[in-house]
């Protein structure tokens, strides 16, 4: 009993404050991803991003002895960085490449909840509650609500297949790292999926674009946040969340991140913000606490 009392002190104030931060850390990724686009084209930036936080990972693995998986575990790791890392950054990209505003690129995506919550009930085996349903259900009206009217202009056919890839992706990592990953070291795991994605985008840009890259301040600094930052701040967050919380309940707090992009957005570009988008917001963090309200329920120890 005594040796296992501070622990559970140390997790209670991780699981508080983890989940504000992460939805924090991951809005900023869309605004980062504008800035950035300025100087190099998707592909051509994101192999850049995947280059530079993969050498950082292997320093990082190597300082800390990570210990390395198995060629299973490599697989299931490559894989998963495909899903999480590739398609989902890639269809971002692509998104906001094409004229899809920062606030808008935020949305398809925010509907993983929904998504994640039937295949984690026929995958994984997690009960979705009817109060959690409600919960999810009213965080895809609140998601519409705070990008309600805003303009679906740009080249939709390739910004909006890009979301719709971003939003399959990203559910589908979540579940398969859940399953299949959450017992590799996150250092060496991260490490490969960074390299798998990388190696994505090098063939997708060699193949597609012009690979130009403008390297001035604000392609550097955006570069820099995106690297340190995303991906190996809030998807080390991300994954912590994963090990440590029901899928479900992790795909719930990307309901947040459509509304916390909207207020960088109108901040930093002037996209618009009014108060029935604040009113969605709001409906977003009640859908939220509802999905998360059965934590006994939904964490098992061994995860």
């Amino acid at each position: 009993m005594s040796q296992s009392s501070p622990q559970p002190t140390l997790e209670s104030i991780a699981a508080r404050t983890a989940p504000a931060i992460f939805v924090l850390l991951w809005s900023t990724g869309f605004i980062g991803t504008k800035y950035v686009l300025a100087g190099a084209e998707p592909l051509t930036y994101l192999t850049v991003r995947m280059a530079l936080v993969a050498l950082l990972m292997g320093v990082i693995a190597v300082i800390w002895r990570a210990k390395w998986p198995n060629r299973a575990g490599i697989i299931h790791s490559a894989i998963a960085g495909l899903l999480v890392h590739g398609f989902y950054l890639g269809g971002t990209a692509v998104a906001i490449f094409h004229s899809v505003p920062a606030g808008l690129s935020a949305l398809i995506p925010g509907l993983q909840p929904i998504l994640t919550s039937t295949l984690a009930n026929r995958w994984l085996g997690e009960r979705v509650s009817p109060l959690q349903w409600t919960g999810l259900l009213m965080g895809l009206a609140g998601t519409l609500i705070v990008l309600h009217g805003r303009s679906l202009s740009g080249e939709a056919g390739w910004g909006w297949l890009g979301t719709c890839v971003a939003l399959v992706s990203i559910t589908l990592g979540t579940l398969y790292q859940k399953r299949y990953c959450s017992q590799i070291d996150w250092r060496a795991g991260n490490f490969i999926q960074f390299i798998a994605a990388g190696l994505l985008f090098a063939l997708g840009a060699w193949l597609f674009e012009t690979r130009v890259i403008v390297w001035n301040r604000e392609f550097v600094l955006g570069l820099a946040w995106l690297v340190i930052v995303l991906s190996i701040g809030s998807i080390g967050l991300l994954y912590w969340l994963i090990r440590h919380s029901a899928a479900t309940r992790v795909a719930s707090l990307f309901y947040l991140v459509p509304g916390v992009t909207a207020i960088m957005a109108y901040v930093l570009f002037d996209e618009r913000l009014d108060l029935i988008s604040i009113a969605g917001m709001v409906i977003c963090a009640a859908a939220v606490l509802l999905v998360n309200r059965p934590a006994k329920a939904d964490i098992s120890p061994g995860s």
